[in-house]
């Protein structure tokens, strides 16, 4: 299953998102991240799916709140984009 993880620097920020994208009505999880996409060792990450990352761009910067970096998870493996 095709979808995006975002990176957050702590839970906290992760939980900020979670909450700007309810707002949004975009449905979202957090989850810790694979180990080898991040070097912060209390990164989190915001799982969204594939056809809402415009809104969901658009939600955090509404609310202030700039993601670490941007995954795509497609066939088994990471790609990280551009915000």
């Amino acid at each position: 299953m095709e979808h995006y993880i975002i990176l957050a620097r702590s839970v906290t920020y992760a939980q900020r998102m979670q909450k700007s994208l309810s707002r949004a009505g975009i449905r979202c999880q957090i989850f810790r991240p694979p180990r080898d996409l991040t070097d912060l060792g209390c990164a989190y990450a915001v799982r969204v799916a594939v056809s809402v990352l415009p809104e969901v761009l658009t939600a955090l910067h509404r609310d202030g709140l700039n993601p670490v970096q941007i995954f795509l998870y497609q066939q088994g493996q990471y790609q990280e984009v551009e915000a």
